[in-house]
């Protein structure tokens, strides 16, 4: 199992020596994620400065950008990173796509399957002098002369992974992607009924091996070195459950619980301003569903149990560092994903 540390917040300034720190620790990779800060930017310092830790997006918002320029971006930071770099995207939901990044909204699956098809076309295009000839109902690509076509060499094009939680976005993962970034709001139950049915169709329809399709995420985490440390952490996380949970594209996971009224629920006091009570309506069998909770020396078992057959790479919260030998008993794992191949 591969272990990533989140770097999202930390200050461009501070990239360079504390991807160092996290590589020396052993983590199989460090991550960012886009919410205050631009994705690309640490990534592209962490590429110069270290030697064999994976850097990935995780995710990158997708359709505020063209293909076009995530095809510039993807291509630069695997080169620079010499093949360590993963695109992860995600289309985030239509509020902030319309009111925050003013993108126009379609139907996202279909959109995102043109999506990933136009940015491996034009990676194509660059690596080895096919035709540049996209042609598709949200993007168009049929322009590219030599001068915009960036340097070459000999390796693989980067793996790109798709942020999912919905059976159609799912399945378009499965299909079109390398990879697919679960969300942590996401249950084992959910996992099984859901989750794994729809990406087995979409691997069987690409006629892809599991072996070579990575899974991330799938829940969270609250750990610490002591039990105080681990309650402090749980009530962030329970926090993190009712905001998610208040998010009407989530749903699909509270309903196989049988908790839809609670995500009415928790919806309705959003819109009355009550995010300060939100936690106290989730309760601990709701939190349990979500989330593994035990000290450091508990973890690796507890990941084992919850995650070896359902995800290939769990990543840390945002301020919490590991200790090397529990991020090495980690990575000793067995998971079925073996490699990409791009």
């Amino acid at each position: 199992m591969q272990i990533y540390r989140n770097i999202t917040n930390i200050p461009l300034t501070e990239i360079k020596d504390t991807v160092s720190t996290y590589e020396s620790a052993g983590y199989s990779g460090v991550l960012t994620t886009e919410l205050k800060h631009d994705p690309f930017l640490p990534l592209g310092i962490a590429a110069v400065h270290t030697q064999k830790i994976n850097l990935a997006t995780g995710i990158a918002v997708s359709f505020l950008r063209s293909p076009m320029a995530v095809a510039n971006l993807g291509w630069d930071l695997n080169e620079a990173s010499q093949g360590r770099f993963t695109l992860g995207l995600g289309t985030q939901i239509r509020a902030h796509n319309e009111k925050r990044f003013s993108a126009p909204w379609s139907p996202p699956a279909p959109r995102m399957r043109e999506y990933i098809k136009a940015l491996k076309a034009i990676w194509r295009c660059w690596k080895y002098g096919e035709k540049l000839d996209f042609k598709g109902n949200h993007y168009n690509f049929t322009l590219m002369t030599p001068e915009f076509v960036p340097e070459n060499s000999d390796l693989a094009l980067p793996p790109v992974t798709l942020a999912a939680v919905g059976p159609f976005m799912l399945k378009t993962a499965a299909e079109v992607a390398d990879g697919v970034r679960l969300h942590g709001f996401c249950t084992q139950k959910y996992y099984e009924e859901t989750i794994s049915p729809k990406l087995h169709e979409g691997l069987v329809a690409s006629n892809r091996s599991r072996d070579n399709f990575e899974v991330s995420g799938g829940g969270f985490l609250a750990t610490g070195p002591d039990d105080g440390s681990v309650a402090k952490a749980a009530e962030i996380v329970r926090y993190r459950v009712g905001f998610y949970g208040s998010t009407p594209a989530y749903w699909p996971v509270l309903e196989t619980h049988g908790y839809g009224d609670l995500g009415r629920k928790l919806n309705s006091m959003t819109k009355n301003g009550e995010w300060d009570k939100l936690a106290a309506e989730i309760t601990d069998d709701v939190l349990n569903l979500f989330c593994i909770t035990g000290r450091y020396d508990e973890l690796t078992h507890l990941v084992k149990d919850r995650f070896s057959n359902m995800c290939d790479v769990i990543s840390t919260g945002l301020n919490e560092d590991f200790p090397p030998d529990l991020i090495q008993d980690i990575k000793k794992i067995e998971t079925p994903f073996k490699k990409f191949k791009t």
